[in-house]
């Protein structure tokens, strides 16, 4: 489909302005949910639908409340539209979920296990968080695509999806930094800020993948430790069963009860390492990949601002010629391209200086949801981690009488 513009929004300016000192004063009043997966369709061909629920007072919106129906494809879709319109001048636009045909597949052939419950409730979490994230973007909100996904009960189905899932927005980056190595002028970064900028969220990129990996690790370690804790309980009813000293086959029944407890504490806190610490590793691994290619665009604008200037300056050298050829034929000519190289110039200087101005307040905006995020997820998972340690306690407090009374 068509994009309407290639450059964001400017209608809506007095809006954006409402919208931002909203957001600065955590009144930004509009909840994104997303909810009910449904598989629709048969085989192959089948796929997930997702009910998006939107509640708000934003004046732009035409109810306070309405839902509709979105499959996978048309996430990717609109994040392939943001991208096209805001990445290109300095939005840093957030990244969808990645594609995972394992995953999907078994949902499509109807393999009805604990792994696809999962895999759904996965995406759904990651695409209910991706519009989150982007809705809170006061440009973005006010794009029409993204109102039109919001709102519209039809979506135009959503084409070439492949290259727009995390994986490819991914590609896509590397792509722009290899276009970046590629320029025939190399650019001497003068800015301290960009320069430093790049080398924090280059460290922040390989710190974060390290800690995702070691979370990782834990939350297989503990899906383990839960399946040895079930089994413990198991072996330890059977014993009781079979035990003829009747405080010792009642002691050891109940412990049998506190481990098939403490086994769902422990799949609870597999979900607590997962879905509130693991995904905001992943999504911030994402995020910054988005980060690092706004400022590839920017190298890109300052290529394309010096590329005009040599051919200025070949035009200028050109025109020289002409004049000590005595060739007054092709002098018109040569200054009418001059002149048209010179707007191209004074363009491209003030395309660098606009998307360096929209990058440092990115990512400011950036930092500050950051840290806002982990802080959140941090005091969360603390709080689940407590709250499990004092379960575990209260647990093992009621046993502690009954294991003394064996005699």
């Amino acid at each position: 489909m068509e994009l309407r513009s290639v450059t964001a929004p400017v209608i809506f300016d007095r809006c954006r302005e409402q919208i931002e000192e909203e957001a600065n004063g955590d009144l930004f009043d509009i909840e994104i949910n997303v909810s009910d997966p449904e598989k629709i369709g048969d085989g192959m061909n089948a796929y997930m639908a997702y009910r998006v629920t939107t509640k708000t007072s934003l004046s732009m919106f035409h109810k306070n409340e309405f839902s509709v129906k979105r499959r996978f494809s048309d996430f990717l879709g609109l994040h392939g539209k943001l991208a096209m319109k805001y990445m290109h001048i300095g939005y840093i636009v957030p990244p969808t979920p990645e594609k995972s045909i394992v995953g999907m597949t078994k949902v499509k052939v109807g393999k009805e296990d604990s792994s696809s419950a999962e895999f759904v409730e996965k995406r759904r979490a990651a695409l209910e968080r991706y519009l989150q994230r982007t809705v809170k973007h006061p440009t973005l909100l006010q794009d029409p695509d993204l109102r039109l996904f919001l709102e519209s009960s039809e979506l135009p189905r959503a084409v070439n999806t492949q290259a727009l899932s995390g994986a490819g927005i991914l590609r896509m980056v590397n792509k722009a930094a290899d276009a970046v190595n590629k320029m025939t002028i190399k650019m001497n970064e003068s800015d301290a800020w960009f320069e430093e900028k790049q080398e924090q969220f280059e460290n922040l990129d390989q710190q974060l993948r390290k800690l995702h990996a070691s979370v990782e690790a834990l939350v297989c370690h503990k899906k383990e430790l839960s399946a040895n804790t079930a089994a413990f309980a198991k072996s330890a009813a059977m014993l009781g069963n079979s035990e003829d000293h009747t405080a010792l086959s009642r002691a050891l029944s109940q412990l049998a009860e506190v481990e098939e407890k403490i086994d769902q504490l422990h799949q609870e806190q597999v979900f607590a390492d997962f879905y509130v610490f693991s995904e905001l590793l992943g999504d911030y691994i994402r995020l910054i990949a988005a980060v690092k290619g706004v400022f590839d665009h920017r190298m890109k604008s300052w290529q394309k601002w010096q590329d005009a200037q040599v051919t200025l300056q070949k035009k200028r050298e050109a025109e020289a010629k002409l004049q000590l050829a005595n060739r007054p034929d092709k002098l018109q000519q040569a200054k009418d391209d001059i002149k048209e190289w010179e707007t191209k110039v004074q363009q491209g200087e003030k395309d660098f200086e606009q998307i360096s101005k929209t990058i440092r307040e990115e990512v400011k905006r950036f930092e500050r949801e950051r840290l806002k995020d982990f802080k959140t997820v941090i005091i969360k998972y603390l709080e689940s981690l407590v709250q499990t340690q004092q379960q575990l306690i209260k647990y093992w407090e009621a046993f502690l009488p009954e294991a003394k009374s064996i005699a």
